[in-house]
């Protein structure tokens, strides 16, 4: 296998190839990007909504429970296909790309949700009764008194989502976004050998995902002691 990948070396690394690749690259990190950020802004969102009080806000409990259980339980991949038949029904000259992202989005955004509602629901709940005292409304609780404090346990385990989210990208591959897995696939049909070209993208995928795992642990380990300090 060694000396198949030494033989066909030196006409895989070619600057076409590397182009095609770092285009490649570059859509698997605008589609973790996006269902990223996107998905921790929806995520808080949810949380905030599944956290409220109040019969008026009831239906919208309801709703943001039944988002983040459904998202959460339903594989990613029949989630994908779901969001790609449908888009061809109803808006067929979408870009796949943008199938993909809407995808990731709703994925990350059931997902974060249940991160940041744990880290809010971290936070004793005198601070909860010492802003109700102080004539805070519910969003001014959460922003000005709880965040701050409940923060420090949502980065950690939201970094380890991150980083698990780079992979699952992967399976945007399958309804034809030319991203990572979906790069290797074709380099893999235009004659390289499997282990030549999945070898590539799994280092690449490394590369992308390493830095990000390295500082999800340097903020577990700088957090942590305040996390557990008690005065």
């Amino acid at each position: 296998m060694l000396s198949q990948i030494a033989y066909e070396w030196p006409e895989f690394a070619t600057y076409y190839n590397w182009v095609f690749l770092a285009g490649a690259a570059g859509t698997t990190l605008a589609l973790s990007a996006l269902g990223v950020i996107l998905g921790s802004v929806f995520g808080l969102l949810l949380a905030v909504a599944r956290i409220s009080d109040g019969r008026l806000l009831l239906p919208l409990r309801v709703l943001a429970f039944a988002f983040t259980e459904i998202f959460r339980r339903v594989p990613f991949l029949v989630t994908l296909m779901l969001a790609f038949f449908g888009f061809q029904i109803f808006f067929s000259d979408v870009p796949l790309f943008v199938v993909a992202a809407v995808t990731t989005t709703f994925i990350a955004s059931a997902f974060l949700s249940e991160i940041i509602r744990g880290g809010l629901n971290s936070v004793h709940r005198n601070q909860w009764e010492a802003a109700e005292a102080m004539n805070f409304s519910q969003l001014q609780t959460i922003r000005h008194v709880i965040l701050p404090q409940a923060w420090r346990v949502i980065l950690p385990p939201a970094f380890g989502f991150f980083v698990m989210f780079i992979k699952d990208t992967a399976l945007a591959s399958q309804i034809g976004v030319v991203e990572l897995t979906y790069a290797a696939k074709v380099l893999n049909n235009k004659g390289f050998s499997a282990a030549l070209a999945f070898g590539v993208v799994l280092l690449i995928y490394f590369a992308i995902s390493y830095p990000l795992a390295r500082l999800g642990a340097a903020l577990e380990i700088r957090l942590a002691p305040s996390r557990h300090h008690r005065p």
